[in-house]
């Protein structure tokens, strides 16, 4: 294949304006101010955890910034093999002017020092967007969030889920649900209504989609009302609820969410397959892992009842790919959505975008989210899926099927850009 093709429409790609799917960025913080926000993306410490830095010393209470560096900095040479090591270097050198190729105990006081620098400028969120090529970026909104003092065009609102159907047993929940909808939970009608309004709020402030992270074992379904009632009625009464109550409470709000996108005309974002808590000792947001027993099977019954609503897709396992190209495939409202969390790297997301683009239609994959904690990691992690992308489309579709470099771009366009915006009603 030739190197000066992919080069090409990796170029062609980079001048495209990205919209970001999907994040987990504070609009109130949505850049860096030190190296150790960097640095202290779970993506760090749980490498440098797991090649023996210990937890303690990473998640000191009241750890100064520089001195948590100058603890991770030791271990960064084990690292260095690693696609996140990569995103690193190239956000310090792209940002920072830092083009040593490696971090060490010689160097790292300099870099920490000019990124203190650069992040202190009045306008460091403004520079790292241009930079990254980033127009808009989705959040990740817990569902009492009230969605004001930020940019809603830029920053777009997304109605996050995960407690509302699994947590809905903790009065805390409860409470935060009441204050946020001003609605009681009394019943599933209430519970209902509550739900209601919450689409409501969302969507009047921009939300463009409902989320939400799935266990392995979670198979939705409808619920009956009357099972749903009797359910809450011993929730609300403190009672420790059985599996089979819980099951119940967790559906009927997970099918009710689903009813929501449908007449709001909202997509439902599912991310499939997290199993919580594995390594118990593990730092923070270091202790989950996907689990293989994951099949998309258990959400057939959800995809025939919502043909309205799209589901965009991630699962977290590599080897889960094949059935969700299968699913996209066969059902309209299914869509291929990133390349998630530990599938996520450069081997994975070649065969998993190559098999995307051969099989799915075109219109129904979107191609990558930054799931970023902090704004500067856009910047790596779209360049490593463009170039990807670019050699996919170079030696597949250019090279293979004889088309021309405009007709690849034109495909990279969509997959990267132009079905977001369809998908997600972006104008």
């Amino acid at each position: 294949m030739s190197q000066e093709l992919t080069q090409r429409l990796t170029a062609e790609l980079e001048r495209i304006p990205l919209i970001d799917p999907h994040s987990h960025i504070n609009p109130h913080a949505a850049a860096s101010t030190t190296l150790a926000d960097i640095l202290g993306y779970h993506y760090y410490t749980e490498l440098a955890h797991s090649a023996g830095l210990p937890k303690a010393q990473i998640e000191e209470p009241g750890l100064d910034p520089k001195e948590k560096v100058a603890r991770l900095v030791p271990k960064l040479a084990e690292l260095d093999n690693t696609a996140q090591y990569s995103w690193l270097l190239e956000m310090c050198g792209t940002f920072f002017d830092f083009h040593d190729e490696h971090i060490t105990g010689d160097n790292w006081e300099r870099l920490y020092d000019s990124a203190l620098q650069k992040m202190s400028q009045p306008d460091w969120e403004e520079q790292v967007l241009q930079l990254s090529g980033l127009e808009r970026v989705f959040l990740t909104n817990d569902f009492d969030d009230p969605l004001e003092g930020f940019d809603t065009e830029r920053y777009v609102p997304c109605l996050r889920t995960d407690d509302l159907v699994f947590h809905l047993g903790k009065p805390e929940t409860r409470n935060r649900f009441q204050q946020a909808t001003a609605v009681e939970i009394k019943d599933a009608a209430s519970l209902e209504t509550g739900i209601g309004k919450l689409f409501e709020h969302f969507t009047a402030r921009g939300a463009r989609a409902c989320a939400i992270s799935l266990p392995p074992d979670f198979s939705p379904r409808p619920v009956d009302g009357s099972v749903a009632d009797r359910a809450i009625q011993s929730l609300l009464g403190g009672n420790e609820l059985s599996s089979a109550d819980a099951a119940h409470v967790s559906c009927f709000v997970f099918w009710t969410l689903a009813e929501k996108c449908a007449e709001f005309n909202l997509p439902f974002d599912l991310m499939i397959g997290v199993n919580r808590g594995v390594y118990a000792d593990g730092v923070y947001q270091g202790q989950d892992l996907f689990d293989k027993r994951t099949s998309l099977i258990n959400y057939r019954r959800l995809f025939n009842a919502f043909p309205s609503v799209t589901f965009p897709i991630s699962v977290l396992a590599q080897t889960s790919n094949q059935e969700l190209v299968s699913y996209s495939w066969i059902f309209p409202n299914v869509v291929t959505n990133g390349h998630w969390w530990y599938s996520n790297i450069p081997a994975f997301i070649e065969q998993d975008c190559r098999s995307r683009l051969q099989a799915v239609p075109k219109t129904k994959q979107i191609g990558y989210y930054s799931d970023m904690y902090k704004l500067e990691f856009g910047l790596p992690k779209f360049a490593m899926y463009r170039r990807i992308l670019a050699s996919a489309l170079a030696a597949d579709f250019v090279i293979g099927r004889g088309w021309t470099e405009t007709r690849a771009v034109e495909l990279g366009h969509l997959v990267l850009r132009g079905n977001v915006e369809q998908i997600f009603q972006i104008s």
